[in-house]
């Protein structure tokens, strides 16, 4: 375990102490105020029942835009930058195992990604504090906003992670993971059950839909399905990447 902490570490000294670290957060937080703007002139002009997390983190898609843009350039390093930089050898070479190489860095890109998120949620609870009214951020919708954006999180990044153990070009693992990003919120903007025909149909594509999923967490609601398919979907994309990182060793 202290080597897997060691290159925990590692991989969240490279994050801070690159500049890519600081654009990331940086431009998050540019698009999420654009988006707490664009809320509160909705809050003003009609009164609503819905949770303003579900508002902010559902409804409109700015939040979706961050997540879509933040996760390909996080993850773009991981593999890449060390078989560019020559270093990639040297840590296949080193003793640890693949799972351990694999998982500290999935680890490293998702505890920078939460800490990138802390800044909004310090701004909402802000703002329920100014205009002193309980009901603007209900407690159990903000938890429920914030293991949606874990669970989210952990199911972009480790495509993301995957991409980049494809290729040593940043670029090309930051295109690969937008797409792959792109595929999966898509796959949620479907028509209405009616319209499809079968209802089954309508429950199938609702188990997957990234989007049914955030508005339930933003709803303050865990519903088990839709941690069980987000933990299959890391998962899976991080056995993908453990196999390429094993296949490559061996090379």
């Amino acid at each position: 375990m202290g080597i897997f902490f060691a290159l925990v570490r590692r991989e969240l000294g490279i994050a801070f102490n690159a500049l890519t670290g600081y654009v990331v957060v940086s431009f998050s937080l540019l698009l999420a105020g654009f988006g707490l703007m664009d809320l509160m002139v909705r809050l003003n002009s009609d009164r609503t029942d819905a949770p303003i997390t579900e508002m902010f983190f559902s409804e409109g898609l700015i939040f979706w835009l961050i997540l879509i843009l933040m996760t390909p350039v996080i993850t773009m390093r991981s593999f890449a930058a060390e078989k560019a930089l020559g270093t990639y050898e040297s840590l296949m070479t080193a003793p640890v195992g693949d799972w351990q190489v694999v998982l500290a860095k999935f680890t490293g890109a998702f505890l920078f990604f939460l800490l990138s998120w802390l800044p909004m949620f310090g701004v909402l609870i802000g703002l329920r504090q100014v205009t002193g009214q309980t009901e603007f951020l209900d407690p159990l919708a903000l938890g429920g906003s914030i293991l949606g954006i874990a669970f989210l999180g952990g199911t972009y990044l480790s495509a993301g992670l995957f991409a980049s153990s494809l290729t040593r070009s940043q670029i090309i693992a930051a295109m690969i993971s937008l797409l792959i990003g792109i595929g999966v919120w898509a796959s949620s903007l479907r028509p209405d059950t009616g319209a499809l025909g079968s209802e089954r149909w309508g429950r199938i594509l609702d188990h997957i839909s990234v989007t049914h999923h955030m508005v339930d967490f933003a709803r303050g609601m865990i519903d088990g399905r839709a941690v069980v398919f987000h933990l299959s979907v890391t998962i899976f994309f991080l056995f993908l990447t453990h196999r390429v990182v094993e296949t490559r060793r061996w090379k």
